[in-house]
């Protein structure tokens, strides 16, 4: 697509990054989950400790996807690794190469970070996305599987003897 930019985001993309937010849990199926706001996501994204990093597609100025993204580390590679939290485009703008362009950028910045892996997780019914991914390289691990504690839960987790 000509025109486009990817860049980091700046404080003052939160609101803008927070729609998009809400785009991807819509068109997911989950927008009853998105209880938080863009005010968070400032603070997370630029305040101190920062958590997470975040990047913009843009097109005519317009903002039409982004990626959202984290360290965490391999104890097997002795390296960082980055974490995609959400890779979204906006459905209108889908199927011109900005899915690709984000997920691109998001690897340099893997790349000049060294870090080891690059991972990411995909909804099982989403075949579409999986099929983009493998056809990007990536490779969709069948023997893994997602173990998650929700806020309500860590305290109870946190307290066990």
């Amino acid at each position: 697509m000509t025109n486009l930019i990817i860049r980091f985001a700046q404080p003052s993309d939160a609101h803008t990054l927070f729609a998009l937010i809400q785009g991807l849990a819509k068109y997911e199926k989950l927008s009853d989950a998105v209880i938080g706001n863009a005010e968070a996501l400032k603070d997370h994204l630029f305040g101190s400790p920062k958590y997470v990093d975040a990047i913009l597609a843009e097109s005519q100025g317009q903002a039409v996807g982004f990626a959202i993204f984290f360290h965490n580390y391999s104890t097997f590679l002795t390296k960082p690794g980055l974490y995609l939290e959400d890779i979204f485009v906006s459905p209108e703008y889908r199927r011109q190469g900005i899915g690709k362009a984000l997920l691109a950028k998001v690897a340099q910045i893997a790349l000049e970070r060294d870090c080891g892996r690059l991972e990411w997780s995909v909804l099982d019914w989403n075949v579409s996305a999986q099929a983009f991914y493998r056809n990007m390289g990536a490779d969709i691990l069948d023997d893994w599987r997602i173990c998650r504690v929700t806020e309500k839960g860590i305290s109870g987790l946190a307290n066990q003897k």
